[in-house]
């Protein structure tokens, strides 16, 4: 979840830790490889040269979280087997000193460590944020000769004390697998690639990804983008999404205008096909020149190149905040002892509001999807704790119970955004938003000038106006829930409700009626559940295996199409459902009764409000 558009050398001043103590840190290299083409047990070794050291003692330490996940995830318990040698191949004594340190004594004498690394996709056991194990697009996968997601951060880790000193990763690979980064190689050769930095942040901030080439390249005002796929079945193709990403993308500069200048960027699109040692943590992690994202491949183009459009435009408009405009605490941020800043109320909500926003300015969805959009981000932030000050789970979001509360960050942290945006605008006459206040924020600040939490408010209010302070300090510092419908009505909306037809076969987006056989692929209806009307009417039971619908058959392989074209269904539509029932087929023919649910709605209701609504959507 972050971008940048600072040129790429600049991007290290934006996550570098604390100061070199020894002057000549900075000086030195720190030589670190990777081997790829000897994968045993699923690990691959990992090789670090030290630098000189003048201590007796030195500390090498694995990130236990990174920028933009905002949760410890101990990417040191994937580490095994770590070694240290001095420079006539003696091993030092290493102690462990917790899940991503060791201490490695007579350093003096250090020539490098060795260790094993596992992949994190096949041995997860949730789905993302808030569950024990790595959010997938900040992980990493080893599947010789195929693929392998290289988020550096996973492999490569830091002496204490030498976080400034530049780094020179040689990555070794076999010659059919070709490395996708915005990082610049060095190296002609078809089996080694060859990587500087100028400090650790930066290489943590550029991910790899490894495996047969299926890239397309384009320009877009100035910035060349590089889109990389790996397909495992070869369903889809970089080519096969390239036009409507163009698109997305262009979209983007246009809506950024003067907040651009990063000159390459890449999408790295990791597909799963979700078997029990494959990715399950679907969206994406954003750095500052790349975008790592993980789907399941078993979706259909369209709901793919939707699903794309919504986490890769989030992640690029990283670019603007913490990229640019972040605090202190993102500006030196500590990998091993994070503190966290107040503000994901921008950082992340104001970001999704633009990757949602945007999309109306530059005429990618007409007003009633958007309108759709921030009605189910009321909703779904109201189903969250509306009265938690924002700025206090923020800062302590990696803590209960403020953990639980992450998800708001893209619901009524985007809210938020929007509510700030409509303020501004009815009080410049619909001249300016909250983009132009990014954009005097990035003026004030920038990639290298953090600013202090405790002093934004004001610096906002400042360049704003006295209403958007006081709206700060109630909603987001303050514990009173957003009142939607006094700022909606600025830009003459009001908020309804009405019954829309709701999934057939999820219920409220997170419950299905179906389940897979692992063993043989079949949808069935789960047993011993209460099911919706849709079931009900054509004698649907718990336990029938679902073989075909309009003579169309499904299975796991095609899941997503039969759930996608569900929702294209008419009430009273005829329908004819192939099951097996108790081992015997059996066809069921009848019409379709559409499940039901109460939703919020919204919808212009005030004319007279037209011109600040218009200079809202498409100023």
């Amino acid at each position: 979840m972050k971008r940048i558009i600072l040129i790429l050398a600049l991007t290290t001043m934006l996550w570098s830790c604390k100061s070199i103590n020894n002057k000549t840190a900075k000086e030195q290299l720190i030589q670190a490889t990777i081997n790829l083409t000897e994968v045993k047990n699923d690990q691959v070794l990992v090789t670090v040269n030290a630098p000189q050291i003048t201590s007796e003692q030195i500390i090498y330490r694995i990130p236990k979280t990174v920028p933009g996940t905002y949760s410890e995830d101990n990417y040191g318990k994937y580490i095994e087997e770590l070694k240290a040698y001095d420079k006539k191949g003696r091993l030092l004594t290493v102690q462990k000193l917790d899940e991503n340190s060791w201490s490695i004594t007579k350093a003096t004498a250090l020539s490098k460590i060795t260790y094993l690394v596992n992949d994190t996709f096949d041995i997860e056991k949730g789905t993302g944020f808030g569950k024990e194990d790595v959010f997938s697009p900040a992980g990493s996968n080893i599947d010789a000769g195929k693929n392998f997601m290289i988020n550096t951060h996973c492999f490569i880790g830091y002496f204490e004390d030498f976080m400034a000193t530049p780094y020179h990763l040689t990555v070794n690979h076999p010659a059919d697998l070709w490395g996708s980064t915005s990082m610049t190689d060095l190296d002609n050769s078809t089996t080694s690639d060859s990587f500087k930095t100028s400090r650790y942040a930066e290489l943590v901030e550029n991910p790899i990804m490894y495996s047969k080439p299926d890239y397309t390249t384009f320009n877009v005002d100035g910035m060349d983008i590089q889109i990389s796929v790996y397909s495992p079945s070869g369903k889809y193709t970089a080519e096969s999404i390239t036009p409507e990403m163009k698109t997305m993308m262009t979209a983007q500069k246009h809506f950024l205008g003067k907040i651009n200048a990063t000159k390459k960027y890449s999408v790295l699109l990791y597909l799963s096909n979700m078997k029990e040692d494959d990715a399950h943590g679907f969206g994406a992690l954003e750095h500052p020149t790349a975008t790592t994202v993980v789907l399941p491949e078993i979706m259909e183009k369209e709901e793919l190149v939707k699903s794309m459009m919504d986490v890769v435009s989030h992640e690029f408009f990283h670019i603007v905040t913490p990229l640019t405009i972040h605090s202190k605490e993102i500006q030196f941020f500590d990998y091993n002892n994070p503190k966290m800043s107040e503000h994901l109320w921008m950082y992340e909500g104001v970001t999704e509001y633009f990757a949602n926003l945007f999309q109306i300015n530059q005429n990618l969805i007409p007003e009633e999807d958007f309108y759709n959009r921030i009605a189910e981000k009321i909703e779904e932030s109201k189903a969250l704790n509306d009265t938690m000050s924002f700025t206090k789970m923020s800062a302590n979001v990696l803590e209960q119970p403020y953990k639980d509360q992450y998800l708001n960050v893209y619901q009524k942290g985007a809210l938020i955004g929007m509510c700030i945006d409509i303020i501004i605008r009815e009080k410049s006459n619909g001249e300016r938003g909250i983009l132009d206040l990014m954009q005097k924020l990035a003026n004030e600040y920038g990639v290298s000038k953090p600013f202090n939490d405790s002093e934004l408010f004001d610096k906002i209010t400042a360049l704003t106006y006295p209403e958007v302070g006081e709206f700060l300090k109630t909603y987001v510092a303050g514990t009173t829930p957003i009142p939607y419908d006094l700022y909606l009505a600025k830009v003459g909306l009001t908020q309804t409700t009405k019954q829309v037809p709701a999934s057939v076969f999820i219920k409220d987006k997170t419950t299905p009626y179906v389940l897979v056989n692992p063993n043989n692929n079949e949808i069935s209806v789960i047993p011993n559940s209460e099911l919706n009307p849709f079931f009900n009417q054509l004698g649907l039971k718990g336990g029938d295996v679902i073989l075909a619908i309009n003579q169309i058959t499904y299975s796991y392989e095609n899941i997503y199409d039969m759930i996608n074209e569900s929702d294209k269904w008419k009430e009273n539509e005829a329908i004819e459902i192939k099951i097996k029932r108790n081992g015997k087929e059996q066809l069921i023919k009848g019409t379709v009764h559409l499940p039901y649910q109460e939703k919020l709605h919204i919808e212009v209701t005030d004319t007279s409000k037209k011109q600040l609504k218009e200079a809202w959507l498409k100023g």
